[in-house]
């Protein structure tokens, strides 16, 4: 799995920080409604950011999960990698 892959389409980025970005704007006049649909594109990005990562993981276990007799040794370094840059990348945010 490349490091870079993002977790969530960049479609469905630019929607969040569009919202994001006229809650921010109504802050002046709606100071409460700003921050309550602030409040509700975080709780969006992080649902969107669990599902992404419950996928990953389902992908991740497949590699070497599905079938152990023929699952080899590189296949499992090749899993084993994968753990480790989505964990170190979770570790970075």
């Amino acid at each position: 799995m490349p490091e870079h892959t993002p977790l969530m389409r960049r479609e469905e980025c630019d929607k969040l920080e569009l919202r994001l970005q006229h809650a921010l704007s109504g802050f002046v006049e709606q100071p409460r409604a700003a921050v309550e649909e602030a409040d509700l594109v975080l709780e969006e990005v992080s649902g969107r950011v669990t599902e992404a990562l419950a996928q990953r993981r389902r992908t991740l276990r497949g590699s070497w999960q599905d079938d152990e007799s023929a699952t080899d040794t590189e296949q499992l370094r090749l899993a084993l990698k994968d753990y480790r840059e989505l964990a170190d990348r979770l570790m970075r945010i």
